[in-house]
């Protein structure tokens, strides 16, 4: 009977230390469904220490639906009245006081008490680990939202002014940065951005503040601090499971109202994995497209076109790294594996003047830090892919590595078709590998290293082989002068490369190849001058070094005469300087200057051609040589980047902004994407660098709290110098291939409809954009005039677009994706009459690209199922099922023309003619 007793009591012990366990660390859990004021305060008093007072008729039209597990008070209130007129404060002995439309200052305000026993000297007496001191040379890592930082030390040489604060944001699970958050106080109202490493820079006022913390996907934070003097503070944040109510208030969403910049789409991994594509494979290029002013030539494309532009005139950039091929398998799949990636920001307009040498996009692909404080991996295995990635600490919270990789094996589905279906026979294969090291040396140095590799080889069913890869790696050093002055030093290399043959007859057999290879050098500063100015400015330089172009034989057999195009190599260097100004609290300006400079290098021999005459063969006067090392061309000018903002409301603003640029190496293709066998070829003598210019207004309006943006954009861009071809041109190991292009000129006007849904069971975005691109050649010396001098639409000019992409979560288990898409058809140039000449029946021609392929729609769909959410588990899976082109409609991918017979007859190429399914399997440990 003692026994038992004693039992009772020791259960009963524990019983009490569990509860004050739970009650101390405030974690709880509730499950609120349509309940009063009263039963909330019952339910919280019930399970903490905390007591309620407020006002019971201010509170009876409310009604609270809200379910979470082991989280804090304040994150409960804070969910339930942070979009209402209702208002709490907690004081230090745990009372919670509501109120409706005042706030209760719960707190003794800083500076209360003359002598020096301040009220931060007075709160740490009554509790001493409430307050963290933090001195100028010293550096604090910050992770409670009640602790008041001290930064300096209070004494009476202390003067009123202003000082720097500065620090990184950090998941506090991985330790990875979190970048593009917003860091701000109220009153006054000054805040920033963190950068691509979470850095972050502010100057404020000496005194007392509460910096708030927001960005999607992470719990809203708030430190308290108390400024003496310069420091740095580093914060770890909570990333945020998001319920299933209506409206989630997870992030300062009005940044697309209150950003200077206008023409920027920046989306994060998780919205870019609930897209469904083509085999399930998450796609950086396919969702990109789904975004209003980008657009794509057809299924399968591969490249994309922005704003009137073609698809060279996109920088695509992976961690400074230039991607001269996205895709894989021709277009089929990105090179970007979705699991390295963190972010994805897209510059249509406005674009920042550290970027230069593309005329019409920016497209900046971010990868992810290595978790910092443990070994994690994911994997995924569908239908035709596979991948697979690792990370972790090297040396925990200093180093850490992240390795991934991708492959196919796709040849089963390949063997399975049809033997009437043409690739009966065909093979391919490609894989790619991404490696990041990430170090940090001390508080103001950090390394960061990145390779990448991809690499392709592809039949289908044809005697050629197509094989292209890209090679990659960077080091980046981020040096941090002061709280107000940081700098990013980065060198890198990229190589892209093809290597296409035929054996199959081996009197005939070949190889062509083509290389091109960038050396480059950036050196990027910012200075925070203050907290109406923050100030750009670097240096880069790029070395190209091009082969543009070999045919050889292969084997001994082979009878081809080989042939090689000279090397050609250039210089590409710049200066820029920015300047982000507020005016005044509503007017903003973002003004920058770029001068960019290119030098054309010897060794190599230029064509020379009678003056005044058009540029063929029979109008050659010789060439001239150079050595190694001789300046054989420069080209240089400025670049403009100007953009203004002016705020109306909160929620409401109007943008414009002009900008100019110069590109000074071009793309040579018959086709209207990039294809493995495109070349690659610098400006010269005799064929000009692209120039072209950009103006744009935009209006934005969020609505529901920001939970819904909206925003109109209207551009107009001139072109300058852009290449097209002559009828019948030849641009395969061409020597003389200025006398096969033709300099144009052009023009580009649109509009784009942006709606955006970003919280609730419903999310995802519509976009709308009617947009022309119309190119122009007169010029004389040309030796042809393309549709008699006037005005004729480019090769990827589709007037209407419209996508919709929408997500519905019924649980934390199970969501489905959907997504529409449809466009006009792109131009195309048709027989429309035959005639005989010199004793042969020949076709007429239209004008060029006078008439247009068939429309396009496709829908696609996808279920998501999550497995089990239990934290403490070994692995976490989930599957993805779906369909591509539910419809199964057959869309053109292009259009041609034979005769058979006498009878010319039009045939049309579609890629996918039916609905596609698909399954992926994911995990991760």
């Amino acid at each position: 009977m003692k026994f038992k007793s004693l039992l009772l009591v020791v259960f009963l012990l524990l019983g009490i230390i569990q509860v004050s366990g739970q009650v101390k660390s405030g974690l709880i859990n509730v499950d609120f469904k349509n309940a009063t004021i009263s039963e909330l305060v019952l339910a919280i008093e019930s399970k903490t220490n905390y007591h309620f007072y407020y006002k019971a008729a201010d509170f009876d039209s409310l009604r609270v639906n809200l379910s979470t597990n082991a989280v804090s008070v304040q994150f409960i209130l804070n969910k339930i009245f942070n979009t209402t007129e209702f208002k709490f404060s907690i004081d230090q002995q745990d009372n919670i006081f509501l109120t409706k439309n005042v706030l209760i200052v719960a707190a003794l305000p800083y500076g209360i008490f003359a002598s020096e026993r301040d009220s931060l000297r007075w709160i740490s007496q009554k509790d001493p680990s409430n307050v963290a001191e933090l001195s100028s040379s010293t550096e604090l890592v910050s992770t409670l939202d009640n602790k008041i930082v001290q930064i300096g030390t209070k004494s009476a040489q202390n003067k009123p002014g202003n000082v720097s604060l500065a620090g990184y944001l950090k998941d506090s699970k991985t330790g990875e940065p979190v970048i593009g958050a917003s860091v701000f106080v109220e009153n006054p109202r000054i805040g920033t951005y963190t950068d691509q490493f979470g850095y972050y820079s502010l100057v404020l006022p000496k005194g007392p503040h509460t910096l708030i913390i927001k960005a999607l996907g992470i719990v809203d934070t708030k430190r308290r601090i108390v400024l003496y003097a310069e420091g740095k503070l580093d914060i770890e944040i909570q990333t945020q499971v998001l319920s299933l109510r209506e409206v989630v208030i997870s992030a300062e969403n009005s940044k697309n109202v209150r950003n200077v910049q206008m023409g920027v789409e920046k989306l994060n991994i998780s919205s870019i994995k609930q897209v469904p594509v083509a085999f399930g494979e998450a796609d950086i290029i396919k969702v990109m497209l789904t975004l209003p002013g980008v657009k794509s030539v057809g299924e399968a494309g591969n490249g994309f076109n922005v704003r009137g532009g073609a698809v060279d005139q996109n920088l695509i950039l992976f961690d400074d790294l230039t991607i001269y091929n996205p895709s894989h398998f021709f277009g089929f799949f990105s090179a970007f594996n979705p699991d390295v990636v963190k972010d994805v920001e897209l510059y249509k307009s406005s674009i920042p003047s550290r970027f230069g040498g593309r005329l019409s996009s920016v497209l900046d692909v971010n990868s992810r830090d290595g978790n910092t404080k443990k070994i994690t991996g994911k994997a995924g295995i569908g239908l035709l892919t596979g991948r697979m990635s690792i990370e972790g600490p090297i040396i925990k919270d200093k180093t850490s590595f992240i390795l991934g990789g991708r492959t196919t094996y796709s040849n089963w589905l390949l063997k399975m078709l049809p033997d009437d279906s043409g690739y009966k026979n065909s093979k391919a294969s490609f894989y790619d590998v991404n490696l990041r090291l990430s170090h940090q040396i001390n508080e103001k140095n950090n390394l960061y290293f990145t390779g990448y590799l991809s690499d392709d080889n592809s039949n289908l069913s044809s005697d050629t082989s197509y094989a292209y890869s890209n090679k990659n790696m960077s080091m980046k050093w981020k040096h941090i002068f002061s709280n107000k002055l940081t700098a990013v030093f980065v060198g890198g290399f990229s190589r892209y490369q093809y290597d296409n043959q035929s054996d199959k007859n081996p009197v005939n057999a070949y190889k062509m190849a083509f290389d091109i290879n960038q050396t480059n050098g950036k050196a990027n500063f910012n200075y925070y001058l203050s907290s109406k100015h923050t100030i750009d400015f670097g240096l880069s330089t790029t070395r190209y070094n091009l082969h543009p172009g070999s045919f050889q034989p292969l084997g001994s057999k082979s009878l081809v005469k080989p042939d090689a195009l000279a090397s050609e190599q250039a210089f590409e260097s710049a200066a820029y300087i920015g300047d982000r100004f507020d005016l005044t609290s509503n007017l903003s300006l973002d003004l920058g200057l770029r001068y960019s400079m290119f030098n054309y290098l010897g060794p190599n021999s230029v064509n020379l051609y009678a003056p005044g005459l058009p540029k063929e063969q029979i109008n050659g006067i010789g060439t001239k040589s150079y050595a190694k090392g001789d300046l054989i061309k420069t080209y240089h000018g400025p670049e403009l980047r100007l953009s203004a903002r002016y705020q109306i409301t909160e929620d409401l603003s109007i943008k414009s902004g002009y900008n100019t640029l110069r590109q000074y190496i071009h793309l040579l293709t018959n086709s209207t994407a990039i294809s493995p066998t495109d070349i690659w070829k610098l400006s010269d003598p005799n064929i000009k660098p692209q120039y072209g210019d950009q103006v744009s207004l935009g209006i934005y309006k969020n609505f529901k709290s920001n939970t819904i943006e909206t925003s109109i954009e209207g551009y107009y861009k001139r072109l300058k110098d852009y290449l097209d071809y002559k009828s019948g041109a030849s641009l395969v190991l061409n020597h003389h291939i200025e006398t096969d292009v033709i300099n144009t000129k052009g023009k580009a006007y649109g509009v784009e409809f942006l709606v955006k849904k970003l919280s609730g069971k419903l999310n995802g975005w519509v976009g709308y954009t009617y947009s022309r691109t119309l190119l122009m050649s007169d010029d004389p010396n040309a030796g042809q005039i393309v549709n008699q001098g006037n005005y004729y639409p480019a090769n990827f000019d589709k007037p209407h677009d419209f996508s919709f992409v929408g997500n519905y979560r019924f649980s934390h288990r199970f969501s489905a994706s959907f997504n529409t898409t449809y466009s006009t058809g792109r131009p195309i140039t048709v027989p429309v009459g035959k005639y005989y000449y010199a004793g042969s029946l020949r076709a007429s021609y239209s004008g060029r690209n006078e008439f247009r392929a068939p429309d396009y729609f496709r829908t696609d769909f996808s279920l998501n199922i999550e497995g089990n959410h239990e934290i403490h588990q070994l692995t976490h899976s989930s599957w993805t099922i779906g369909i591509y082109n539910v419809t199964g409609r057959d869309n053109a991918y292009s259009t041609y023309f034979v005769s058979e017979k006498g009878v010319i007859k039009g045939y049309q190429l579609s890629i996918f003619g039916n609905a596609i399914p698909f399954i992926n399997y994911n995990i991760r440990f």
